[in-house]
């Protein structure tokens, strides 16, 4: 069983690259990959079904919810307070980018991105070679 790695994110174009670039790593078994476009659909899944992830790797900006306030919700869970979230999205700002320091957020890799950068941030997070 590879590390579950979760993608929360309100584009389709965004997961369905995020899944491409990652897919040497689900096929190789070393992480298996989830995704989500509505941050209030994982919440419940991780609060009603008992779902723990490896990784989470969010957009900041969605209609239903704000990744860093979705950020801040599972890292009030005890048992997810350690696990490595990061932001993946076009916002730039310093405040953001401190309040998501403030929260706990293990990175931010800034849309557009390369496939290198993402793959770099997830191995990074995860201690893959």
């Amino acid at each position: 069983m590879g590390k579950k790695v979760v993608f929360v994110d309100d584009s389709q174009t965004v997961l369905m690259s995020s899944k491409m670039i990652v897919k040497p790593l689900v096929d190789s078994g070393v992480i298996e990959f989830f995704e989500f476009e509505n941050p209030l659909d994982f919440l419940e899944k991780v609060k009603n079904e008992g779902f723990v992830y490896d990784l989470v790797i969010t957009d900041v900006n969605m209609p239903q919810m704000n990744g860093l306030d979705m950020a801040k919700e599972l890292k009030s869970i005890p048992e997810l307070k350690l696990k490595p979230i990061l932001a993946l999205t076009t916002e730039n700002s310093p405040e953001k980018k401190q309040l998501a320091k403030e929260i706990g957020l293990a990175g931010w890799i800034t849309k557009p991105f390369t496939p290198e950068k993402l793959l770099m941030g997830v191995k990074r997070v995860l201690k893959i070679r």
